[in-house]
């Protein structure tokens, strides 16, 4: 189990350790009663290039990965059917970049709750491996100051 300051653990299948993606700093913001869409944050440090191929939940059926930017003072969302990681490179999912997005949700996520996720990745060799990770639901301030 590893730790970040979170109560969240990993548990991988791959070929070898050096397969292995590090997850950090993840949190999922609250929702408001009634709301279906909500987004996970995380950081991702990969020891191989790789590529995030699949993000699966317990609290949905469809989870995307998204990217947020401004073009000519307009912010603009786009669905990414992947991410590249590059060996060594941190890679921040975070509010107003990259994000995970949680559609149709099946239940409000409150403050404490715990999210499961199970996240593929494909490695340059084209090996798949999954992650599964256990992540809580926290406010934006809660997050900030958890890091």
């Amino acid at each position: 189990m590893l730790t970040y300051g979170y109560a969240f653990s990993i548990t991988a299948t791959a070929a070898s350790s050096q397969d292995f993606v590090t997850i950090k700093d993840a949190w999922v913001r609250t929702t408001n009663p009634g709301q279906e869409v909500g987004a996970a944050y995380m950081t991702f440090l990969s020891a191989q290039d790789a590529t995030l191929i699949r993000v699966e939940s317990d609290v949905t059926k469809s989870v995307e990965i998204h990217n947020m930017s401004m073009e000519n003072g307009v912010m603009k969302m786009r669905m990414m059917d992947t991410l590249p990681l590059v060996a060594g490179k941190p890679y921040k999912l975070a509010p107003g970049g990259f994000h995970l997005m949680l559609f149709d949700l099946k239940k409000p996520l409150n403050i404490g709750d715990q999210v499961n996720f199970a996240l593929t990745f494909k490695s340059k060799n084209k090996h798949e491996f999954k992650q599964n990770i256990k992540v809580m639901v926290q406010s934006p301030a809660e997050a900030s100051t958890t890091k």
